[in-house]
């Protein structure tokens, strides 16, 4: 007995050791980006400069990392996948994904959940990958989701290198990356999104104002205190420009549905992800939070929905944009792509430049 009580004395002291020696690592190699950064903007051989009153498209979409297809559920919401795709589902995903970029065309894309190097989706380089849509568009990548090793759940998700793409076929002068507020601490935080907006500014003929256009995907897994404090940052961010007078175009993932929406997006299905709740003013006067009324755009990850009764799902409305006053929107709808490449899709507005 006593053998045996030392053997399960030294196998857990093993444990404990490669636990303190894994956390002691991610501590040591936890990114920290600083409050405020340059972004590289990779310049396009076949841009173009607007001047106030030009029409615009923009197209916002979180592809999911092009592994949260319809075949996908994920641990995280129910469901118990972790490595949700294959390496030919990706290159699927990701080629029906840069199909929609490049038959829409848009001249500002927002991409949420684009994987630069990760186990998750084999380490395929995403943003080359879907740059392919839109040659000769400029773009911008900031990283929000980068580390050496996930160890949860079982199989763990692994490493992690993700972030932000905005692609454009407007002429970027400048881009940034702006760190949001954290709302988790150590340890929890080592394996953590560190969530931010990416900005790019855009040059606008005849005027010394600015096109701001602003990618970001705030908080989904907190007890809505870090979606608050992101959404409030985001808020003071965006203020900021428009009293600037410059033309503010954000657009993403809120992991939000505004207050004034259909009740079935308010609400969801028990034991189901519940989005938080955004409230109309929540930007204050002048800039306005807009979401497509045409259907979700977004759908629960309990289960795979290929093949399943559709009406078994939660499906949500959390993506959208934000606007300034000098902006007028012509239209906004979500493109229904029946969530085959992501588990959300796309949305798609045209708006215009005020004189």
């Amino acid at each position: 007995m006593k053998k045996v009580l030392k053997i399960i004395g030294i196998v857990l002291g093993l444990i404990i050791v490669l636990a303190a020696l894994l956390i002691l690592t991610l501590t040591l190699t936890e990114y920290k980006p600083a409050e405020r950064e340059k972004a590289a903007v990779q310049a396009g051989s076949d841009t173009r400069t607007v001047a106030p009153g030009a029409e615009l498209t923009v197209l916002g979409w979180n592809v999911g990392y092009g592994a949260l297809g319809d075949n996908a559920d994920f641990f995280m919401d129910g469901g118990s996948m972790v490595q949700t795709a294959d390496r030919e589902r990706v290159a699927a995903n990701l080629s029906g994904i840069r199909q929609v970029i490049a038959e829409e065309q848009p001249d500002l894309c927002f991409l949420q959940e684009v994987d630069l190097d990760s186990d998750r989706s084999w380490h395929i380089d995403e943003t080359g990958e879907l740059r392919q849509a839109m040659p000769g568009a400029a773009s911008v990548f900031a990283s929000n989701y980068k580390v050496l090793y996930v160890p949860y759940p079982l199989p763990p998700i692994g490493h992690v290198d993700s972030g932000l793409l905005t692609l454009s076929g407007l002429t970027v002068e400048s881009a940034e990356r702006f760190q949001l507020p954290c709302p988790f601490s150590w340890p929890v935080r080592l394996g953590q999104l560190k969530r931010c907006l990416l900005v790019s500014r855009i040059p606008l003929e005849g005027t010394d104002r600015e096109l701001v256009a602003v990618n970001f995907h705030l908080e989904a897994y907190d007890d809505g205190s870090g979606k608050a404090a992101q959404t409030k940052a985001l808020a003071d961010f965006l203020r900021a420009e428009a009293d600037k007078g410059n033309y503010v175009i954000a657009g993403g993932d809120f992991n939000q549905v505004i207050a004034g929406a259909d009740p079935a997006y308010l609400t969801a299905k028990p034991g189901l992800w519940v989005p938080g709740v955004l409230e109309e003013d929540a930007f204050g006067e002048g800039l306005t939070p807009l979401m497509p009324e045409n259907g979700p755009t977004c759908r629960s990850l309990d289960k795979p929905l290929a093949g399943a009764d559709q009406s078994s799902f939660q499906f949500y409305l959390i993506d959208g944009f934000i606007v300034s006053a000098n902006v007028r929107v012509e239209s906004l709808e979500r493109l229904d792509k029946g969530f085959v490449c992501s588990d959300h899709n796309p949305v798609r507005m045209t708006f215009t430049l005020r004189p």
